[in-house]
């Protein structure tokens, strides 16, 4: 996990381009980002070679010396990069190897920007990026008339939704959420552990797994979605993954802080019951929330559909 800093990945290659070696940040190891992990295991077979990484390197003191003074020392020849640095304060990396002497070439990826890109949402808007986890019946159902909701989506879905977690910093629902269903929201089959965050105002018994000692478990009293957010970011956080029922993610979606949706559909129909989305304070169709389509593909027999929400 690199949370605060971004993932970053770097490899170095040969002039005959034999990979010589590779690396990537990870905090819980080592502070060294990327460039300097694979620049550490190259030792003077770095002098001469290319190197080819995720992310623009920084030009910055922070936590550690500049990434672009370690590669200048170590006498690499060429740098290659797929994704520009945003941050006024890290950026003018590749200009600085320029000036050194190296050659530089910004190759662009949509690949590895998408793979960023929650890093890169914190970095320009100066929040987490939002993502809303939702399963439901093919007529939008979270739950039957009588409260029921496990479970709605297969078996493949639920494995999915495991990565999903994973990949993400902190995992969020509401109370509610916590106290019917009694979710454990540790990733299983991973070793990352996301914080967990409860926010609502009901009592959730000291049993229920959420506060067992696997992960870190913050409680969260409140329905005010401005403190909320600024608990976020003062956690600083990259990427929070939204596990909440209709009131807590309605709020969040209908105060413009969810960026993206992600919707497992279960070819299965109830009619009546919970709707995954409340009352968003839309009267007419001209005012509706606008979703970009970013990809879709099936779990099984469910329908996965992950969205971007227009202008966020």
């Amino acid at each position: 996990m690199s949370t605060p800093n971004p993932n970053v990945s770097a490899a170095i290659y040969s002039a005959e381009g034999v990979l010589i070696a590779s690396g990537f940040h990870n905090r819980t190891l080592s502070q060294d980002h990327a460039e300097v992990v694979a620049l550490k295991i190259a030792g003077t077979a770095a002098n001469g070679a290319t190197m080819v990484v995720s992310l623009e390197p920084c030009a910055h003191t922070g936590t550690t010396p500049p990434c672009t003074q370690g590669i200048i020392n170590a006498g690499i020849a060429r740098v290659i990069y797929a994704v520009k640095d945003p941050n006024p304060v890290a950026a003018g990396g590749a200009q600085q190897l320029i000036d050194a002497g190296i050659s530089v070439e910004h190759r662009e990826s949509n690949q590895l920007y998408f793979a960023q890109r929650a890093w890169l949402h914190k970095a320009i808007t100066g929040r987490p990026l939002m993502v809303w986890k939702v399963a439901t019946t093919i007529d939008g159902k979270v739950a039957a008339s009588d409260g029921t909701s496990q479970w709605i989506t297969n078996s493949q879905s639920r494995e999915d939704v495991q990565l999903l977690r994973a990949q993400s910093d902190a995992i969020l629902i509401g109370t509610n959420t916590a106290i019917v269903d009694n979710p454990h929201l540790v990733p299983r089959g991973h070793s990352a552990r996301p914080v967990r965050i409860v926010c609502g105002e009901q009592e959730v018994p000291a049993s229920h797994q959420i506060f067992d000692k696997e992960s870190r478990t913050i409680i969260f009293k409140s329905k005010s979605i401005p403190e909320l957010m600024a608990l976020l970011i003062a956690e600083k956080f990259n990427q929070v993954f939204v596990e909440a029922g209709p009131t807590l993610g309605s709020a969040l979606i209908s105060s413009g802080n969810i960026d993206e949706l992600i919707i497992y559909q279960a070819p299965k129909m109830l009619g009546a019951g919970k709707s995954f989305v409340g009352d968003l304070g839309i009267a007419t169709l001209g005012d509706h929330l606008r979703l970009e389509l970013l990809s879709v593909e099936t779990r099984g027999s469910d329908i996965k559909s992950h969205y971007r929400v227009e202008g966020r």
